[in-house]
């Protein structure tokens, strides 16, 4: 499963045309850096092309997506800490799903749905509650 899914309206976004730095961090701790190469997008895997979670993930970043990364749950649920302007907009339905997370804050997404469009480095915390694959794998 992952990428967009064909029942809910995609939010529009733009992929990065320019090299940029994602530091992803658990209580502000960093757990790990993606150094995002637009020429090298990750083809496969969970969540929309250019997602948050396909980044992550390319780079053995954990983030759980108990649906498969197709905006169908909280599971994947991340704040960006720095660099939210450079990610697309969300959409109403990622909006519902994040609304049923815990601990939502005004710059919360779905790791599976939020885009960045390279103009910024950015820092996205995985809150704790959604670090059991880190600790169940290791």
């Amino acid at each position: 499963m992952g990428g967009d899914n064909p029942y809910i309206d995609q939010a529009e976004a733009t992929l990065p045309t320019k090299a940029f730095k994602i530091t992803f961090t658990a209580d502000g701790s960093p757990i790990g850096e993606v150094e995002v190469d637009p020429s090298a997008l990750p083809e496969r895997g969970d969540g929309r092309k250019g997602s948050l979670l396909r980044y992550a993930h390319a780079q053995g970043i954990e983030i759980d997506h108990a649906c498969g990364g197709v905006c169908a749950c909280s599971t994947c649920h991340v704040i960006v800490r720095q660099g939210i302007s450079s990610c697309n907009e969300a959409s109403e339905e990622e909006e519902d799903m994040v609304d049923l997370a815990p601990a939502v804050e005004p710059d919360s997404r779905l790791a599976c749905q939020c885009i960045p469009d390279g103009t910024q480095d950015l820092v996205v915390d995985v809150p704790s509650w959604n670090r059991n694959a880190v600790r169940e794998g290791g």
